[in-house]
């Protein structure tokens, strides 16, 4: 992957973006997503396919929409996966790592997982009947204003709180909370993880640091992934794996991600997902 951009600095100003400018977004802009696109490629070694559609040259056989989430797009982009297992982890990192490139050139973006027509938008993509489509997002240049429906939703999921540090992080058990002092080089590369967006704004990631490896839990959220055929919190695992190795590629914080699941007795609704062991 070509990450021409400073990591931290995207993480912070990244916004979801629910209202859209009628600024077009140039022919350029797009050859280079593109070729970006075909760069990314994710530590969980799993297939991931992006599609893409413009609305103005599109002629959709079915009325596509957002129940009102998203204003003003013209451009969105999706993906399709086989399941299998890390898959949805897999998805979740490299859109991610789309979602930052964009961010980084001035373009707003919004994780769709529930909220749109997803038999419409399938068929104006012409994807695969057999192929799973969890994801999509619009892109293009924000709106000077939020709509209001726009408004009421950043209300409701208080999208810019964060669960504070000594509760998604922990050092050796999970009644322990991982100390910023302890958490060392890393201290920052976990920060990263802390201000990443999740579905519902639910930041379901817990990462216990224990004798020396850190270890990824998905703290699940019980029922709300029960309109889904899949754990669509995993996907928000995936979004935690990419700022986590991001900062560390760029910070030179060698290691590897793998599934090495410590022997402990875990909290309820706490699944153990996988872990970076440092080199």
């Amino acid at each position: 992957m070509n990450l021409n951009f400073p990591i931290e600095e995207t993480v912070r100003k990244r916004y979801s973006v629910r209202n859209y400018s009628d600024q077009p977004v140039d022919a350029t802009t797009l050859d280079d997503l593109k070729s970006f696109i075909k760069t990314l490629h994710n530590p969980f070694g799993k297939q991931i396919n992006f599609h893409f559609l413009d609305l103005k040259e599109t002629q959709p056989t079915e009325k596509l929409g957002t129940y009102g989430v998203i204003k003003g797009a013209r451009h969105f982009v999706g993906t399709t996966i086989k399941e299998e297992p890390m898959v949805f982890e897999a998805l979740g990192y490299e859109f991610e790592v789309l979602v930052l490139y964009l961010a980084s050139k001035g373009l707003g973006t919004c994780w769709l997982g529930g909220t749109f027509n997803r038999g419409g938008y399938a068929s104006a993509m012409n994807l695969d009947a057999d192929d799973l489509f969890p994801i999509m997002s619009p892109f293009g240049y924000p709106a000077d204003k939020k709509h209001i429906k726009e408004l009421a939703m950043r209300k409701v999921i208080k999208a810019d709180q964060r669960v504070p540090f000594d509760k998604l992080f922990f050092h050796e058990n999970f009644e322990t909370p991982l100390s910023e002092d302890i958490a060392g080089d890393y201290k920052s590369a976990l920060e990263m993880v802390r201000l990443g967006p999740s579905a519902s704004n639910k930041q379901p990631w817990r990462i216990l640091l224990k004798e020396g490896v850190f270890h990824f839990y998905e703290y699940k959220t019980p029922g709300y992934s029960n309109s889904f055929s899949y754990d669509i919190q995993q996907i928000d695992m995936g979004i935690a794996a990419a700022h986590f190795h991001l900062y560390a590629l760029e910070h030179n914080l060698n290691g590897r991600f793998d599934q090495v699941a410590p022997a402990l007795n875990l909290p309820e609704h706490m699944i153990y997902r996988f872990s970076w062991i440092p080199e």
